[in-house]
């Protein structure tokens, strides 16, 4: 996949760190379902669904909380968005439990958003300087 995000990042601000940390929070356990899953596409894509109102609302704080909004953080937030809406569209209106080869494209495409995911998750954390917890959540599986 082609990275249209940033490959880069540097907080301007008090208020772009803030927001980073918001979105870093809550991208790290939203690309897979939950135990709870109830065998639909439809139910992993939930969580995708929360992700993208995540955005609009930590976009929306950020550009209300600073004069001049940095083009590279507003950039990363909507390659999530853009990234993740492919998931969602396929998948949303899926109510029918998965067959072993419906599943297979399923994780094809959570697996495709989620390496995404996890390069911003990593830029977000090393410029935000949160590598240590970046790697005591991953041990951890918080």
């Amino acid at each position: 996949m082609f990275w249209f995000a940033p490959v880069s990042w540097t907080p301007h601000d008090e208020a772009e760190l803030i927001a980073g940390w918001r979105l870093w929070l809550e991208l790290g356990d939203r690309t897979w379902p939950s135990a709870a899953w109830d065998g639909t596409a439809a139910d992993v894509v939930k969580p995708l669904r929360e992700l993208v109102a995540a955005c609009d609302q930590i976009e929306t704080g950020y550009r209300g909380a600073v004069d001049e909004p940095s083009e590279e953080f507003i950039r990363i937030i909507q390659f999530l968005v853009w990234t993740v809406s492919t998931v969602i569209e396929l998948w949303a209106d899926d109510e029918v439990p998965l067959d072993a080869e419906r599943i297979a494209l399923l994780h094809a495409d959570l697996a495709g958003f989620a390496e995404q995911a996890e390069r911003v998750l990593e830029l977000l954390a090393v410029s935000g300087g949160w590598t240590g917890l970046a790697a005591e959540h991953r041990r951890t599986g918080r």
